[in-house]
């Protein structure tokens, strides 16, 4: 059978395969927020000619059915189909993608008193080349040469005395042996050879961000950035290891990572004319699933009571075990986990916030799928992991989006007329609504008395913004030629669930070590989602606690940063292993005091609103009019 697009392209589709997998298989992505499973209602498209067997219509509205909308992955052809793709469906994989301007790194590394000693370091040899009377293997004159300048022990792999022999020949026996602590011999370049380049690389379960940095100097040479296209198995963290165990799809996910991270890498080299080879160490920094999958390691059992991973800890493997295209013999630098839910992404924060320095006492929030937090100072650290779910990335939300061009960032509601003003990232057509703006959007209805403290729409409010949707009441955000982009109160309640998590996890976190609020010195908030939060919003929303505005500081991607500061720094990779040591995990999925959290912030912005004393103050002023 043949799928014909609108585009003009055609596509095969085998029997009993349905149109998600179809388009799949052959270079097309939908958004399928939960897999392909037809529970999100993202991979909506038109049959526009030709018979399906239709699974089911999910979150499709009666309008969009009878529009011919279809679920792609619950729509199985049965003859050649014609179909149209509509816009906010296609998942575009592979796309460069803007990231928030990097602070000075290299003064950040300064700050933190650590001296460029990247991974490798090298000796200059000068052997005596092999004559008929000194025949000695080459491997033993190798080592002769380096027992002369008293480093004795080296250890050899087979991958470095594989080209052992060409590469000192080449060289004319003036060679750098480059090498790691342990000691072992890495390769071998010629003395003229200076470029030396690493890369830092974040694995995000949204994104992936790579630095190509000078070793040398630790200029940054180029960044480049991309979606993680594991987002094809599904949203979440959860979701992709189900996919990869339970769907025996581990080594499809692990090579889909890695060719985004070679696909990232190939125009960069091209761009600064440098060789593969000249790229010796690489450090990678994810969450604990993420860095499993990397290796190509099961993260089953990181999901299943007592919840444990393989390791936190990891060996320096090298690229060509990794499969990533640069030095086949460069060893490859994880930054350490410190449990299931808390990995490396929270530790190279942490490092590049610089609060395991102060003696004051922070708080550390990286707030995404998993909202992770730390509190703690020089002396302790104390973490703990939450399952916000994927609303804040507009998984589970009838108009939600990534923050990405199109989105609705940011919702101002006009509390006489209800009309509400908006901004759109890339000042474009909107498309659907981000997370900061979901925040504003929930915020001002509350404030100006649309939804009452549980979230629900007060009916006598006399707007016809708010109206009765197939998924029950719902307010209008926006419409225009045909295009409606609605908040529902279904997932208004997701947003209150999501953003309970956060704050009980830090309430919680904060009562188990014995602090209150006003000992908090300073509040960073880290990671893309923190680009477009309004913090007043998100304080009166209460997914943030109630402190003063100037103790919050958005640092940015803190997961590259770190990783950028391991790559040049043995100094910064020792105390990252220093800082997961003394991290001290707690597991909130059993504990029943989270619980007990979680059900008193499933308001707005808390059952207790002394918690939130400027909201408190906010609303007496607004209501005493």
């Amino acid at each position: 059978m043949k799928i014909e697009l609108t585009s003009g392209k055609t596509l095969s589709a085998t029997k009993n395969e349905s149109i998600y997998h179809a388009l799949r298989r052959q270079g097309i992505y939908l958004v399928a927020s939960c897999g392909g499973k037809g529970v999100c209602g993202k991979c909506r498209v038109k049959l526009l000619e030709g018979r399906g067997r239709i699974i089911s219509t999910g979150k499709l509205t009666p309008i969009d059915i009878d529009a011919r909308f279809v679920l792609a992955c619950q729509t199985f052809p049965e003859e050649n189909i014609f179909i149209e793709i509509p816009e906010e469906s296609r998942l575009v994989v592979g796309e460069r993608i803007a990231i928030s301007k990097s602070r000075d790194l290299f003064e950040l590394l300064h700050s933190l008193k650590a001296e460029i000693s990247p991974i490798v370091k090298r000796i200059q040899l000068n052997l005596p080349p092999p004559t008929i009377h000194d025949n000695i293997s080459d491997l033993e004159r190798l080592k002769r040469a380096l027992d002369e300048k008293g480093m004795k022990g080296m250890r050899f792999s087979h991958g470095f005395v594989s080209s052992m022999a060409t590469a000192l020949r080449k060289a004319d026996w003036k060679a750098n042996l480059a090498y790691t602590d342990g000691p072992e011999a890495i390769f071998i370049s010629p003395l003229k050879s200076k470029d030396r380049y690493g890369i830092a690389v974040d694995i995000g379960t949204t994104t992936i961000v790579v630095y190509l940095v000078n070793l040398t100097d630790g200029r940054l040479i180029d960044v480049g950035s991309t979606y993680n296209s594991q987002m094809r198995y599904g949203d979440d963290i959860i979701t992709r290891i189900v996919y990869a165990t339970e769907g025996g799809g581990l080594e499809e996910l692990r090579d889909t990572v890695v060719s985004d991270i070679n696909a990232i890498l190939t125009p960069m080299i091209e761009r600064h004319n440098i060789r593969i080879e000249d790229i010796e160490s690489a450090v990678i920094s994810g969450n604990t699933t993420m860095s499993h999958i990397f290796w190509g390691l099961s993260p089953q059992y990181i999901r299943e009571e007592p919840y444990i991973p393989t390791m936190n800890l990891f060996p320096s493997w090298k690229a060509g075990t990794a499969r990533l295209n640069i030095n086949l013999q460069a060893p490859v630098y994880t930054v350490p986990c410190v449990a299931s839910y808390v990995g490396g992404d929270i530790v190279a924060g942490v490092l590049a916030s610089k609060m395991h320095r102060s003696d004051e006492v922070s708080l550390f929030m990286d707030i995404g799928t998993n909202g992770e937090i730390a509190i703690g100072n020089s002396e302790w650290i104390v973490t703990a992991a939450c399952s916000a779910g994927p609303c804040f990335e507009g998984s589970g939300i009838r108009h939600g989006m990534r923050a990405t061009e199109g989105a609705i960032e940011s919702v101002k509601i006009d509390p006489r007329t209800f009309e509400p003003v908006i901004n759109v990232i890339g000042n474009g057509k909107p498309m659907g609504i981000c997370g900061s703006g979901m925040i504003d959007a929930i915020s001002e209805m509350f404030l100006i008395g649309v939804i009452d403290q549980k979230g629900r729409f007060v009916r006598e409010v006399k707007t016809g913004r708010i109206r009765d949707g197939v998924d029950g009441p719902e307010f209008l955000i926006f419409s225009r030629d045909g295009r409606d982009i609605v908040l529902t109160e279904v997932d208004i309640e997701n947003i209150l669930r999501a953003k309970a998590a956060i704050y009980a996890g830090v309430s919680l976190l904060l009562k188990e070590v014995g602090v209150t609020l006003d000992k908090i010195g300073r509040a960073y908030i880290a990671g893309g989602f923190g680009n477009y939060l309004n913090v007043d919003k998100a304080i009166i929303l209460g997914m943030l606690p109630d402190l003063p505005e100037g103790k919050f500081k958005f640092l940015g991607n803190t997961s590259i940063a770190g990783a950028y500061l391991c790559l040049l720094s043995d100094t910064m990779r020792r105390k990252a292993e220093e800082i997961a040591g003394k991290m001290t995990y707690m597991e909130l999925s059993v504990s029943r005091r989270f619980m007990d959290e979680y059900m008193s912030a499933l308001f707005l912005p808390h059952t207790d609103i002394g918690l939130f004393p400027t909201v408190e103050k906010l609303l007496y002023k607004l209501y005493k009019k």
